[in-house]
């Protein structure tokens, strides 16, 4: 199927202008991910999504907060150039500066082979969102058993060499996304896609900034 690039924004939102409760930890404006540095097109830490995606999390968010959580995303849309950017780094078998807290039981030439690392990415169609669960009474994080990003068996969603709480919160998450219109991946619990779609086959190509977003 024909993949097209696109730099048209106008179909896209700030999340936190329709998820007025949401956290952001936009990890690829900062140096904490598997890279160690600013990922190329994240130009604010900000979370942009398409209209569609962004209302179904509105939902999502106004349901979670009823029993006690927010949500917090790590990343939403993502450029075309940052997955470039990504490519570049898994082909350059010297940098490993972030082994330890990402990957600390692979090596970085089987990223490719094991799917960790595409050529193109979901995320760049505009309705894909990694994200956790924020607990409001304690004043952290849910605890999922697995930091974010890490790449291996371990952050499986129905991985079952974690304690049964982490898993019931892996669990709570999926459910509390599925039931409104997003769809899980198979190797990282906080992946999820809205189905259908609003641009299936389109890559978008405009960096994540406020200017990005036509009014």
């Amino acid at each position: 199927m024909t993949k097209l690039l696109s730099e048209d924004s106008s179909g896209f939102v700030s999340v936190s202008e329709l998820v007025p409760d949401v956290i952001l930890e936009i990890r690829y404006y900062s140096t904490f991910n598997f890279v160690g540095e600013r990922i190329d097109g994240y130009e604010e830490p900000i979370a942009l999504l398409t209209k569609e995606a962004a209302a179904a999390l509105n939902n999502v968010s106004e349901a979670v907060q009823k029993k006690g959580y927010r949500l917090k995303i790590f990343d939403a849309y993502r450029p075309v150039r940052a997955v470039q950017h990504f490519v570049r780094w898994a082909k350059d078998p010297n940098d490993t500066r972030m082994k330890e807290y990402f990957y600390p039981q692979l090596e970085k030439d089987l990223l490719f082979e094991k799917g960790y690392i595409l050529e193109h990415s979901g995320h760049s169609r505009g309705s894909t969102v990694d994200l956790t669960l924020y607990d409001s009474t304690l004043g952290r994080d849910v605890d999922m058993g697995s930091p974010f990003d890490y790449f291996g068996e371990l952050s499986h969603p129905d991985y079952r060499g974690i304690t049964e709480e982490q898993y019931e919160n892996r669990m709570f998450l999926r459910e509390a996304m599925m039931r409104h219109g997003f769809e899980p991946l198979a190797e990282e619990w906080w992946h999820f896609t809205l189905k259908p779609e609003p641009y299936p086959d389109t890559y978008f190509t405009f960096p994540v900034n406020s200017s990005s977003i036509k009014q």
